[in-house]
This record gives C-alpha cells, structure tokens and sequence, in this order.
C-alpha cells in the first residue's frame, strides 16, 4: 500500500530530497537536482474538450488517463502540499499539488511558492504529477493534461518543476479572465519618485529580462511579484506567489544581488545548475543546460514589497529582446500597447527548450500558458486599458543593428534598460514620433547616451545600410499585420494600430 504525506515540513520534505539519487549538495549547502527534462514541455500539453490557444483531446483521453495515473499512485507514496495561489482575500485560490513521492525537490519547490494555507477546505485547483509514470503514444512519452472544467492538471513522465507551478497559474488564468480580469506573465515592482510611488507591471517571456528587471534597483524599488500577476479593472495587480522561480545562467551578483543573495541560502531549491564534483557551483556553465533554475521565497530576498499595499498600476513594460530595429525603449498608445502585447516578438531562450533557443518567435501575450483562445488576451487588456489608463512602453533587452556575431551591431545591457526604467518612473525622458512605427522613440534618456541605441534608424543610417533598414521595416509591418489576422476574435483596431 502506497502512504501519503500530508503537508510535511520543509525541512521533512528537504530530508526526503536529499534522498534522491539526482540530488546533490552545492558549497552553498542548498540542494541541487539534475532532471532529465529541462524545459516545458509544450509539444505534450493539452487541453481537455475545450476551444483553446494550444493542442487539445477529448474527455475520454483524459479520463484514460485519469485511471492509468491513479492505478500507478496507488502503489507508490506521494505527499501533498496544500496552499494558496495569490495572497489577496479577493483573488486567492486554493491549490494542491499530489506529488510522487520519489521526486520531492518538485513538492519542496511548490511549498515554497504556495501562500500558508491553514483551512482544510477542498482545492479550487489540483495537479496531480507521476514523474516516473511513461504516457505512451504521447509526444516524447509525456503528456500536460488540463482539465479547465473541474481545474485539475495531470502530468506524467516530466520531472522539471515549471509544470507544477505553470500547471497551477494555467487554470488561474482562466478563473481571472472569467473574473473580469487578464492574467499577465509578468513581474511586478514598486519604484518611489518624487512624485510618489509608481507600480510597474514588466511583461515578458522567459528568460527575455523580465526577472532581472523586476529586480534591478532604481531609487530603492522594491520587487512585489515575479512571474505572474493579475490585472483587473481599475488598473488593480494582485501577486501569485511568495516566491521565486529564477533562471539562474549568468546570474552576477554585480548586477543583480538580491537575486543572487537568495540563490546561495541553504534553505533555496536548485535546478540542473552546473556544479564541480566539489559542490562549486557555476553559474555561467551551459554544459548540461542554459536553463539553470533556482526557487526560493521571497523574505531571502534583500527587499520586497506586498502587493496588497500598493495602489494602482502606472506603467505596463513590455519586453522584447530583438536583434534588429526595436529601439531601447519607445512609447505605445493603448491600441499600439493591445498590439505588441498580442505580438509578443522576442528572441526564444532555454526557458522554452531547444525548439525555441535563438529562434525568433511570436508568443502572444509572452504568455505561453493562456489556455483559451489567444485573441481574448489583447481585447482583454484593451477593455482594462480603457478603465484605468496604464502607460504602456515597449522595452529591448536584445541588441540593435544585428546578432551578438555582427561587429555593427549594439548589445543593450541591463544598465541601458535600468536606466530606461528609471527615466519613465520620473518622467525624465523627452520624446519624438517615430516615422516608420509611429510610436515614440526617445530622443534622450539621463544615464543612457547613445542616440543608435534609442533611435535604430540612425544606426542603420551611419552605417550606410538605409536600404536595409527600409526592407526590415516594411517586412516587419506587413508581417506584423498578417500575423495578427490568424486570432480571429482580436478587435480590428489592433490590428490596424501595425499597419
């Protein structure tokens, strides 16, 4: 007979961990586990007998594999971590994650992200995930079975974390767009000026800066969330997670210390982070994965702030690390804002697996785990434009000119993007219209000189290659508009807002 262990103590639950053959110790003394699957795992995701943005299959596949799943737990020990999704009375959800036992780091990461729930009421949402449990005739063997009718994932033969954590904020999404709200794959961060403290929403996909912005201090910011907020009308953000989910390659305690400051507690998780037989941990080896991972709670952090004591959103950033014309930062109107967001263009990291690393994609929303139909998603955020005007910018933490092999081409560091954030929360940008997108590209940024930088067409123009940048720019447009035109719910006046 299989036991169950219900809502053990971290430290019960690190004991169990350590038991893993996967599992080491680093020099830090936190524990480090090596998984086979690196990354999500879109290719097996499914949503169950409903419209959605990705693959879907029929009830009766699901309830196959509801009873293979259940047969196999039966004879294997599992633990449970009970919590809350979110922290605000208003927006909380119960959450539960049924976790084979012999695969604890996952548990272990999960309770570390959950709110404290102390109530024995049954969960909202559920997901239930056997590691050691094969899903043939699957892609890879492995299936991501959502049920958004009765909020209950199941995953079977992945042992990388993100799907219990993503498997959770999936069906958040879909409780707060029926709210009224949008679910955005975003941080959240508190940024004091003389006029008063500004909220900031960052919006990217992973691994395109939206951590490190988030964290990046500017006149004492403080992070609130993150990886996913919710955005409701009136321009209210509530957070999800009392912790941190961080991709730890690269990671510098230089530019980012409260990040780093976390990661090297004993009491944080790490995942397939490269480290010497020694326990020396490596942050910028990419021999087994650029997709290095690291969970740890928000109070290891040098600061942070609650989300349920701060007002209103003042500014929405939306990330795009590019390789071309972008510039380091321009300003959307509300429709140019549903637009981009809906485009969601960036440059694919190991967040997404090898599929997507160096590629360039288009993710609405950035937000790879909206389960409904994605053109809800930019008519969404346009409707909660309209109830609260959130001014929205576009932000570049790639390179302009050209890839990181081309000697013209300029890298945009996190100093160029830090100092961009900080000129919008003090207003110290000065701006012009931009002639081939019509949005507003900064004409001058205090801490950022570099007018190629701001303004891409200068660049090209220095350089000789106009005829370049002309092609690139009427590509862009015409790409843009047809690409929009495939979600046929999305309002015409996003679309236009990129013709």
């Amino acid at each position: 007979m299989s036991q169950a262990f219900h809502n053990p103590t971290p430290e019960e639950i690190r004991a169990f961990t350590e038991e893993m053959p996967e599992a080491r110790l680093s020099a830090y003394g936190n524990v480090n586990v090596q998984t086979k699957v690196l990354s999500r795992s879109a290719a097996s995701t499914f949503v169950v007998d409903r419209e959605s943005s990705g693959k879907t299959m029929t009830r009766e596949d699901f309830d196959r594999i509801a009873q293979m799943q259940d047969e196999y737990l039966a004879t294997n020990d599992v633990i449970v971590i009970d919590g809350y999704i979110g922290n605000d009375a208003e927006m909380r959800t119960r959450a539960r994650l049924v976790m084979e036992k012999r695969y604890a780091n996952i548990a272990g990461m999960q309770q570390k992200l959950y709110f404290e729930r102390a109530d024995d009421a049954d969960p909202e949402v559920t997901v239930i995930y056997t590691p050691g449990l094969p899903a043939p005739g699957y892609p890879d063997d492995r299936v991501i079975a959502v049920d958004l009718d009765n909020y209950v994932t199941r995953v079977l033969n992945s042992d990388y974390f993100g799907e219990s954590k993503k498997g959770g904020l999936r069906m958040w999404n879909d409780i707060v767009y029926n709210k009224g709200g949008l679910a955005l794959h975003a941080g959240l961060k508190v940024i004091p000026t003389a006029h008063g403290d500004k909220v900031f929403m960052i919006i990217g996909l992973s691994g395109t800066g939206k951590t490190t912005t988030t964290f990046t201090t500017q006149n004492g910011s403080k992070p609130i969330q993150d990886d996913f907020v919710g955005l409701m009308p009136g321009g209210h953000a509530y957070g999800t997670e009392n912790g941190c989910f961080a991709k730890t390659f690269g990671l510098d305690p230089d530019f980012e210390p409260s990040i780093h400051g976390a990661v090297v507690k004993p009491n944080a998780y790490l995942e397939n982070v490269y480290q010497d037989d020694d326990g020396t941990v490596d942050f910028f080896n990419e021999n087994y994965t650029k997709n290095g991972r690291a969970v740890f709670e928000m109070r290891d952090l040098l600061s942070y702030e609650d989300a349920r004591n701060v007002g209103r959103v003042d500014y929405l950033l939306i990330l795009n690390r590019n390789e071309n014309l972008i510039p380091a930062v321009s300003k959307l109107n509300q429709e140019q804002a549903a637009a981009f967001f809906m485009l969601g263009e960036t440059t694919g990291t190991a967040a997404g697996g090898a599929a997507e690393e160096g590629k360039f994609l288009r993710v609405p929303g950035t937000n790879p785990f909206f389960p409904l139909p994605h053109g809800l998603q930019g008519n969404r955020l346009l409707e909660l434009l309209a109830t609260h005007p959130i001014e929205t910018y576009l932000l570049n933490t790639g390179r302009v000119g050209g890839n990181d092999g081309d000697d013209r081409s300029k890298k945009l560091r996190i100093p160029d993007t830090s100092a961009c954030v900080k000129g919008i929360a003090e207003q110290t940008i000065t701006w012009e219209e931009d002639p081939d997108f019509g949005y507003q590209v900064a004409s001058s940024v205090p801490d950022l000189d570099d007018t190629e930088k701001l303004q891409p067409r200068v660049l090209y123009g220095s350089q000789g290659r106009g005829d370049e940048y002309r092609q690139i720019v009427e590509k862009l447009k015409s790409d843009r508009v047809a690409h929009l035109q495939q979600f046929t719910q999305l309002s015409e006046e996003i679309i236009k807002a990129v013709g």
